[in-house]
């Protein structure tokens, strides 16, 4: 694990492997731990880097609103500190959110795109008043809140299947802080569309769904790579695809990176 400051704020990170230059952020409540069983397999011929978004696993809060802009730019000051000038990222959920923000800011530096269960539309007003109630009940019950919101990203079979799993996400989210959880609800509801990159882009994107998926719901979430070059990929779980289709998800990462 290794350390920077970024803006006065402590940023954790990890640095494994050779070769092209692989981040990988992680979700909402989660750390970059979530990817720690990817990384032998893909950091052979690749250099995989993983990262504490703000608020979240080893990094600090910065503030009482996490942007997704601001996430961006501690992905490249990371970059520049190891002097790395391009790299393909892998966003999972929020964390594509803060890869989407990072290849429209810094487009000369992106030559790859995997989103994870992830979007690139804005939220509507319902999840915008959805999030604020996020809010509000995270700050009347955390612990309440953390584990009904982990076991709800699940799909209902997987939920008993994954039990072992599921124990070991919310232990993890239960040690993200109250700042962290409302900074990063407060980022996500201000946050730009960006579906026009999926529309633009000249590196490869894959989209990576769950045809379960309890948060975005599959059929609103494919629209936006109509008439795109988006690569799409499946799967028939939910909102974890890190977790309930880890196998396949790490032969399908492997197949898209021999693009890059």
């Amino acid at each position: 694990m290794k350390k920077t400051t970024f803006k006065n704020t402590i940023v954790s990170y990890t640095d494994d492997g050779q070769g092209t230059t692989i981040v990988a952020l992680h979700g909402f409540l989660e750390n970059k731990a979530m990817f720690d069983r990817f990384i032998p397999l893909l950091n052979k011929g690749h250099r995989i880097i993983t990262i504490d978004l703000l608020g979240h696993g080893k990094t600090d809060c910065m503030g009482y609103v996490h942007t997704m802009e601001e996430n961006a730019a501690i992905v490249t000051h990371i970059l520049n500190e190891l002097k790395i000038t391009k790299c393909c990222l892998i966003g999972h959920s929020m964390g594509g959110y803060v890869a989407l923000a990072f290849a429209d800011l810094y487009p000369e530096k992106t030559i790859g795109l995997v989103l994870l269960n992830s979007t690139a539309y804005e939220d509507n007003a319902e999840r915008k008043l959805n999030r604020t109630r996020a809010i509000k009940a995270v700050k009347q019950n955390f612990s309440v809140f953390v584990n009904m919101a982990i076991a709800n990203l699940f799909s209902e079979e997987n939920r008993t299947r994954l039990s072992r799993e599921i124990e070991w996400v919310k232990k993890e989210a239960l040690k993200t802080p109250l700042q962290g959880v409302v900074a990063s609800l407060e980022g996500m509801k201000i946050r730009k569309e960006r579906a026009y990159i999926l529309e633009k882009a000249i590196y490869p994107i894959l989209f990576v769904l769950g045809k379960k998926d309890p948060v975005l719901l599959y059929d609103e979430t494919i629209v936006q790579i109509k008439n795109t070059t988006v690569q799409l990929h499946t799967f028939a779980d939910g909102h974890m695809s890190t977790i309930e289709s880890r196998d396949e998800l790490s032969q399908l990462l492997l197949q898209f990176l021999k693009q890059i």
